[in-house]
């Protein structure tokens, strides 16, 4: 798969998340994919679970902006913040090519905090 179907695909599979479109938004995967979130230590196997598992989810995403995607070859990484219930969490998805699906991803979250104001001089507030 060349670089620019790639990003075409993820382009495709965020706006789908973010629409609610469970269909679209999981064709992107293989139907043996693995998606890992580390924080929780949970690993689910399968298109059909990571479909099931996001499809019972009890709050659905009223907010999901992608900032940016990177990627090269197989490997591609997408940050975005991602709202669930009024918290927003600053999100990284780590995606694994193979024969043009996705065979494994990797699922980081974050919470926002607060700046110190001890290093205020030194730094920019990012929007």
């Amino acid at each position: 798969m060349e670089e620019e179907q790639i990003r075409e695909a993820l382009n495709a599979h965020w706006q789908a998340s973010a629409a609610g479109d469970a269909d679209a938004e999981h064709d992107i995967y293989d139907d043996n994919a693995i998606c890992d979130y580390p924080q929780s230590g949970e690993r689910i196997v399968g298109r059909s679970n990571l479909r099931a598992l996001r499809s019972h989810h009890p709050g659905k995403p009223s907010g999901f902006n992608v900032k940016r995607t990177l990627g090269k070859g197989d490997l591609w990484i997408t940050e975005y913040t991602i709202t669930y219930q009024g918290r927003s969490a600053f999100t990284v998805s780590i995606m694994e090519f193979r024969n043009d699906k996705v065979v494994h991803e990797t699922q980081y979250f974050a919470d926002p905090f607060d700046p110190p104001a001890w290093r205020r001089q030194w730094v920019q507030e990012i929007v």
